[in-house]
């Protein structure tokens, strides 16, 4: 990422955990995305990344065993939607760094 003269605003970061009700939380940063906060974002991110991975596989796996239960069956369902949900985040994030945008220019 280009560095950013003074004169220019900081870029907001949308960040992969979310406040109070759900509401997204975001880091103002000054575009180099060296600090304490951001590095703790690319390892949850790194973490969520992985986790949906791993998901995917034991997804693969029950979905096979026809011996899967009902039960079984919705509570990988839950799992699944709450890793997408982090994926789609963590995309959204990353296009907003990429493009330079600012949150609510998105449909965030």
């Amino acid at each position: 990422m280009a560095e950013r003269s003074d004169t220019e605003p900081p870029v907001a970061r949308l960040l992969p955990w979310t406040g109070e009700g759900g509401k997204p939380c975001y880091l103002l940063t000054g575009g180099d995305g060296g600090g304490l906060v951001s590095r703790m974002a690319d390892d949850m991110e790194s973490v969520q990344l992985g986790m949906a991975g791993d998901l995917l596989g034991h997804a693969d796996d029950l979905l096979a065993d026809e011996r899967s239960t009902g039960p079984q069956i919705r509570f990988l369902a839950a799992r699944l939607s709450e890793s997408l949900r982090q994926v789609v985040r963590v995309a959204e994030s990353r296009g907003l760094r990429l493009a330079g945008g600012v949150p609510g220019d998105e449909g965030l």
